[in-house]
């Protein structure tokens, strides 16, 4: 894969380690020659590095296997899984949970992508509907600029939404950016 088309969240091979790419920079500083910057976090070791590397040279890309997974339940050696055509069940421990944890519920189906016969990361759904169960009243008198304030929904997570919600509402967010989208139908 050329250096250019590298975007976040692929895997790539540096010095022959599977690495993926948290943030990427296109730079092409004036009469010099451009160039990538990349943040990357090598997923061996959970060591996260920048490097540099020539807009013209190409990297190759980690061959990732990809396996349709729902979750089961958590416990203490991690987050059970089962395959939703072969019926295996899996345990995912906390480093190929990651930042996906919080938002994983029973009976939820989830991309899981595997580099050598072991689970990496989790690709969340795009869109998953919770409960609020805490989020402070409005208060009419108040002036406030920002029409938004914390709700915490049924998972844990709080996450900023409109004044609006209320406790007891069912809304939709977006787990891969911890955002609220849209109360729910």
């Amino acid at each position: 894969m050329k250096a250019t088309d590298i975007r976040r969240g692929h895997v790539v091979l540096i010095d022959g380690q599977p690495c993926r790419v948290m943030e990427f920079t296109h730079r092409t500083p004036g009469n010099l020659r451009a160039f990538v910057q990349l943040r990357l976090r090598n997923l061996v070791t959970g060591n996260t590095f920048d490097t540099r590397v020539s807009a013209t040279d190409f990297l190759d890309e980690a061959r990732l296997d990809t396996k349709e997974l729902q979750v089961l339940y958590r416990d203490q050696s991690g987050v059970h899984v089962m395959d939703t055509r072969t019926y295996e069940q899996y345990a995912l421990d906390e480093e190929a949970v990651g930042d996906a944890g919080p938002w994983l519920q029973p009976e939820m189906v989830v991309q899981v992508e595997w580099l050598n016969g072991r689970p990496i990361a989790i690709d969340l759904p795009s869109v998953i509907e919770l409960d609020v169960v805490e989020t402070s009243p409005v208060m009419r008198s108040a002036t406030k600029t920002a029409s938004t304030k914390p709700a915490k929904l049924s998972n844990g997570v709080t996450v900023q939404v409109p004044d609006f919600i209320s406790e007891g509402q069912r809304v939709r967010v977006d787990p891969r950016e911890g955002k609220y989208l849209e109360r729910a139908k």
